[in-house]
C-alpha cells in the first residue's frame, strides 16, 4: 500500500504535536504527517490555501508574500500564510519553479455538511495530490513545446541498470537498460524534471544532472518482485512479456516510477500508455557537455533562440513541437527508422501544396495529448473534451485529403497515420467525437463544477430544469414591479446575495411604508437602507436554488459519461494524437528543408562522413536575419575505416576564420541526419554514429572545484575513454589551459590515441603547427585549414576550408582587431620577429629588450608618391609664371590618378 509519508522528515523540517490543538489545528497536524516531509502542505480554507509554522516560513521567503500569525499552538504564535484558491496555480508554479514539492489538503466534503454536524464541526480534508516537478499536467504550468518527464534510476548490486520514465501529460511511458558509463548521457537526453533514486544512492546520482530535481526513494521502491506486481495489476495482465522482455533493474525502474506517481496522486494508479521497452543503443549517446557546446535545443545562455531548435522549428502544434525537440534530443542508430523518417519529410517536401493545406488545418488541432491525460488523471473540464473532439474532425478531415487518389502513395509512418486518424472504422470512436461536438457549447468554461457547457437539446430533462430556474428568475425580477406599484415606493430593488438569498431593499425614509405591511418580513436595517423578504421570494428562490443544483449535477453526470467514454477509448485517441504530431513534425520539417535548401542525407551502416558544401542552420539563419551576407558552405570527408578518405583531420588556420563553426557545422549535420532530418548540404552520405563527442571551448567549474583546463581534461579524457570506432568526434584547442610544452604534449597524444587506439572520425582544431606533421606520419591522417588572405595591411577571413595546414595563426592581427593598444601590438610583433628568427625561443628572449625601455615606435617608411617626386626636382625661384601655371596643372593630375 502506498504511503503518502514514505520518504522522512528532512531534519531541519520540525512540526509540533497535535496536543492542546484546535480541532482545525489538529487536521492540519495530522494531514502534515501523511505528507511527504519534503512537501510544503497548502490547507484549503474557502477560498484561500494556507499554510502553517514551517511551511509557512519557507513559503512566504519563496512567494515573497506576507508572513502572519494565526492565534497560538502550545504557548507559541502559529506562523501563517495564504494564496487565494482561484490564483493558486501561479503560485503552485513559482513555488515548482524554486525547486518545491507540493501536497494539495482538499475539502472533501460540503461546508453546510460539517455545519449540519455541529457548530464546531470542522470540514473533512484529504490530501488529493502532491505536485511535484515531474507530474505536472496543468497548461499553465507547463511549457506547451517541450515534454516533462519524470524518471526513475535503477542500480542493482549486480551492475545492472535501467532507466524507466514517464510523462504524465502526455501518457508516454517506457524504459530502457543503460550501460553504465552511458548513464549521464542517456539522463541528458531525456532531460527529466524530477529523477526517482535509491536514497544510498543520492549524492552518486546529483552530479549526474544537476539542474534536475532529485527525489530520494527507500531501496524497498526497487523490489524486483513488487514492481511486477505492480505492473500487472496497473495493465490487468498475466505476463508482461506482451510489453518486452524485461531485465531486472528494467522492471524495478518501472515498478519504482508507478509507485511514486501513485503516490502522487494520492494512491490513484497513473494512467499512462502500456511499458514501452527501448532498445538499448537505440540512441546516439550525446553526452551534457557535447549538449551545451552544440546548443541543440538551448543556448550557453539559456535561450531558444539561437540554438538548433529554434533555427529549424517550423512546427504548428504544441505535440509536433515536443516530437521534434524529442527527435534532436534522441538521434537514432537504427538506419530502417531514420530512413523512415526521412521518408515521411520527402513525401512532404514533394506534395508542396498539400503540405500548405495541411499545416493549415494543423494549426486548429490544439494540444489534444495533453487534454486527454488531464482527463484521464481526473484534472480536466468541459474545455478538454471540446478540444479532444475539434482535434479529432480535423484529423478525420485531414486523413480524407491524404487519401486522395492524385497524390504519390504515402510512405509507411504517413500510411499509418491516416489510419489512425481515420474514424470510419472506429465507429465507438467516431460516435464518441459527434457526441461530444453536440453535448458541448461552442466555448464552455474550464471547470465542469462552472456549468453551463452542456449544449442545448442534448439532453431534455436538463433543458426542462433550466426553463424552471430562468422562469423563476424572470418571476422575482417581475416581482419588483409588482412591489414596488403596491407600496408606492419606485425606488424599491429586489436583489440577492449569499447570505439572505433573494430580498426587497428599499431606502430608510420608505421603510416605514413596509413594516405595516403583513406582506413584507423584516430582515436588516443599514444606515441607508432596509431589507425586508416575502413569501413568494422565500419560495421562489427555494425553486431556483433547487433547480441550479439539479441542472449543475446533471451537467456533471453528463461530463463524468462522457469522460468515462473517452477513458474507455484512450488507446484509439492516443494513437490519433501521436498521428498528428507525427504529420506536424514531417511537414515542418519539409517546410525549413525547402526554406533552408537542405538535401536529403544518405543513411547507411558504413563508417563514411561525406558532405559536400555543408553549412551550419544557426549561423547561416543569424546571417541571413541581419543582412551580413551569405553563409560560405564547406565540405568535409572522413571515413573510420580510412579507405575512403582519412579518419582524422586536423583543421587550423587563423582565430576568427571559423574553425569552431566548421567543426560545429559537421557534429550538427550527422546529429539531423540521424534524427530523420534532411540536412544543410549539397549532398551527405552518413554512416551513422553511435556516439557524439564535442569538446569545443570551456569554461570553470567553480561548483566543483575546476579550473577550466580541469574541465577540459575531464571531458577529453571521457572522449578518449569512451569513444568507438563508430563515434564521431570534434576537438578544439586541446591543451591551451597549460604551459605551451605541456598543452602540445597532451594534444599530440590525444591525437594520436583517437587515431590508432579510438579509430573513430574526428575533426581536430588546433593552434599547434607542430601537430600537422602528424598527418605524414599516421596512414588515416590529414590537413586542412580555414583560408585568410592579406589585402592592403589588412587580413580578410575567407571562411573557406582548403586542403593542407595553414602557415600562420594571425594572433597579432586578430588581437589588433580586438582593440589592444597600439604600443602593445607593436611590441607583440617584435617579439614574434625574436622568437620565429631563433631556433631557441627562451634564449631568445634573453637579450629582448623590456617593455619599458624599448625603442619608441618607429613611423612607418613609405615610398614618395609620384607627386613628391615630381616637386624633388623643382627650384620654385626659378619658374616663370607660366611654368608654375602648368606645374600646379600637371601635379592635379598625378593627384586625380592616385
Amino acid at each position: 500500500m502506498n504511503s503518502l509519508s514514505s520518504l522522512p522528515m528532512p531534519a531541519d523540517r520540525a512540526f509540533p504535536s497535535a496536543e492542546g490543538a484546535t480541532p482545525m489545528m489538529e487536521q492540519f497536524l495530522a494531514l502534515r504527517l501523511q505528507a511527504p516531509g519534503d512537501a510544503l502542505l497548502f490547507y484549503r480554507m474557502g477560498d484561500f490555501y494556507e499554510l502553517f509554522f514551517d511551511d509557512a516560513v519557507r513559503a512566504a521567503a519563496a512567494l515573497d508574500i506576507a508572513l502572519t500569525k494565526r492565534g497560538e499552538h502550545q504557548g507559541e504564535p502559529i506562523p501563517m500564510c495564504g494564496v487565494p484558491a482561484a490564483t493558486a496555480e501561479a503560485y503552485l508554479a513559482r513555488l515548482i519553479k524554486a525547486g518545491f514539492k507540493v501536497a494539495v489538503g482538499e475539502q472533501i466534503e460540503d461546508p453546510k455538511a460539517a455545519k449540519a454536524r455541529g457548530s464546531k464541526a470542522v470540514v473533512q480534508r484529504a490530501i488529493t495530490r502532491i505536485v511535484t516537478p515531474g507530474t505536472l499536467t496543468e497548461d499553465s504550468l507547463l511549457d506547451p513545446r517541450s515534454a516533462n518527464r519524470i524518471a526513475a534510476l535503477a542500480q542493482l548490486a549486480t551492475g545492472e541498470n535501467a532507466i524507466a520514465w514517464a510523462d504524465i501529460s502526455t501518457g508516454e511511458f517506457a524504459v530502457c537498460a543503460v550501460a553504465g558509463d552511458a548513464l549521464t548521457a542517456e539522463l541528458a537526453a531525456m532531460n527529466p524534471a524530477e529523477l526517482l533514486v535509491e536514497e544510498s544512492r543520492f549524492g552518486e546520482a546529483a552530479g549526474l544532472l544537476p539542474r534536475t530535481t532529485l527525489t530520494p526513494l527507500p531501496r524497498a521502491k526497487f523490489d524486483v518482485a513488487s514492481a511486477e506486481r505492480q505492473l500487472k495489476a496497473q495493465f490487468e495482465v498475466q505476463e508482461l512479456t506482451a510489453f518486452g522482455d524485461f531485465s531486472k533493474a528494467e522492471r524495478a525502474a518501472l515498478g519504482a516510477l508507478l509507485d511514486y506517481l501513485a503516490l502522487s496522486q494520492a494512491g490513484a494508479p497513473a494512467k499512462l500508455s502500456p511499458p514501452r521497452q527501448a532498445r538499448e543503443g537505440s540512441v546516439l549517446a550525446i553526452d551534457p557537455a557535447t549538449r551545451a557546446s552544440l546548443e541543440i535545443d538551448r543556448t550557453l545562455s539559456g535561450d531558444r533562440q539561437g540554438s538548433l531548435l529554434g533555427a529549424i522549428d517550423r512546427t504548428v502544434t504544441a505535440p509536433g513541437a515536443r516530437a521534434l525537440a524529442d527527435r534532436l534530443a534522441r538521434p537514432l542508430t537504427d538506419v530502417a527508422v531514420i530512413e523512415a523518417r526521412l521518408d515521411a519529410v520527402a513525401w512532404f517536401e514533394r506534395e508542396a501544396g498539400l503540405r500548405r493545406q495541411l499545416r493549415e488545418r494543423l494549426k486548429s488541432a490544439g494540444d489534444a495529448e495533453r487534454g486527454l491525460s488531464r482527463l484521464l488523471v481526473g484534472r480536466g473540464g468541459p474545455r478538454d473534451l471540446k478540444a479532444l473532439s475539434g482535434a479529432l474532425q480535423e484529423g478525420e478531415a485531414i486523413a480524407a485529403r491524404l487519401l486522395d487518389a492524385q497524390l504519390d502513395r504515402p510512405p509507411q509512418r504517413i500510411a499509418d497515420g491516416i489510419a489512425a486518424l481515420t474514424l470510419a472504422d472506429k465507429p465507438e470512436l467516431a460516435a464518441l467525437v459527434g457526441d461530444l461536438d453536440r453535448a458541448i457549447v461552442d466555448e464552455p468554461p474550464l471547470l465542469a463544477r462552472d456549468g453551463g457547457f452542456v449544449a442545448e437539446g442534448w439532453m431534455p430533462e436538463l433543458d426542462e430544469t433550466r426553463q424552471l430556474r430562468d422562469a423563476s428568475r424572470r418571476i422575482v425580477a417581475g416581482l419588483q414591479q409588482t412591489y414596488a406599484e403596491a407600496t408606492g415606493v419606485s425606488s424599491l430593488k429586489v436583489k440577492h446575495n449569499n447570505v439572505l438569498g433573494y430580498f426587497v431593499e428599499v431606502t430608510a425614509r420608505h421603510a416605514d411604508a413596509l413594516m405595516g405591511d403583513d406582506t413584507f418580513i423584516h430582515r436588516q436595517t443599514m444606515a441607508n437602507a432596509v431589507r425586508f423578504t416575502t413569501t413568494e421570494l422565500a419560495e421562489l428562490e427555494s425553486k431556483i436554488a433547487s433547480a441550479g443544483e439539479r441542472a449543475l449535477a446533471m451537467e456533471i453526470e453528463t461530463f463524468a459519461a462522457l469522460r468515462d467514454r473517452v477513458e474507455a477509448l484512450a488507446g484509439f485517441i492516443r494513437l490519433a494524437t501521436a498521428a498528428l504530431a507525427e504529420f506536424d513534425v514531417s511537414s515542418a520539417l519539409a517546410e525549413w528543408a525547402e526554406e533552408a535548401g537542405a538535401c536529403r542525407p544518405q543513411i547507411n551502416d558504413s563508417f563514411t562522413f561525406s558532405v559536400d558544401g555543408g553549412r551550419h542552420p544557426v549561423v547561416e539563419r543569424a546571417l541571413a536575419k541581419s543582412g551580413e551576407g551569405r553563409f560560405t558552405p564547406n565540405s568535409c570527408q572522413l571515413d573510420g575505416s580510412g579507405e575512403n578518405a582519412v579518419r582524422l583531420t586536423f583543421v587550423t588556420g587563423p582565430n576568427m576564420a571559423g574553425k569552431s563553426t566548421f567543426l560545429r557545422q559537421n557534429a550538427l549535420i550527422l546529429m539531423l541526419a540521424q534524427a530523420g532530418c534532411y540536412v544543410p548540404a549539397e549532398r551527405a552520405e552518413i554512416g551513422v554514429a553511435d556516439r557524439l563527442y564535442s569538446r569545443v571551448g570551456a569554461a570553470d567549474d567553480l561548483a566543483r572545484g575546476r579550473s577550466t583546463f580541469m574541465a577540459e581534461m575531464i571531458e577529453t579524457a571521457a572522449i578518449l575513454n569512451q569513444a568507438t570506432p563508430r563515434s564521431f568526434v570534434i576537438l578544439d584547442e586541446i591543451g591551451r589551459g597549460t604551459a605551451t610544452f605541456d598543452g602540445l604534449s597532451i594534444a599530440w597524444a590525444a591525437a594520436e590515441h583517437l587515431h590508432e587506439i579510438n579509430r573513430c572520425r574526428a575533426l581536430f582544431a588546433t593552434h599547434y603547427h607542430e601537430l600537422t606533421r602528424l598527418a605524414e606520419d599516421l596512414d588515416a591522417a590529414g590537413n586542412v585549414s580555414l583560408k585568410a588572405k592579406e589585402w592592403k595591411g589588412e587580413l580578410v577571413f575567407l571562411h573557406e576550408v582548403g586542403a593542407g595546414a595553414a602557415d600562420r595563426s594571425y594572433g597579432i592581427e586578430v588581437a589588433r582587431r580586438a582593440g589592444l593598444p597600439r604600443k602593445a601590438i607593436s611590441r607583440a610583433k617584435s617579439i614574434l620577429k625574436r622568437l620565429e628568427s631563433d631556433g631557441a625561443p627562451a634564449a631568445a628572449l634573453d637579450t629582448l629588450p623590456l617593455f619599458a625601455v624599448a625603442e619608441p615606435e618607429q613611423a612607418p617608411i613609405l615610398e614618395p608618391s609620384e607627386v613628391e617626386k615630381r616637386l624633388d626636382g623643382i627650384d620654385p625661384d626659378a619658374l616663370t609664371p607660366r611654368e608654375a601655371l602648368d606645374l600646379v596643372y600637371a601635379l592635379k593630375s598625378l593627384v586625380k590618378k592616385a
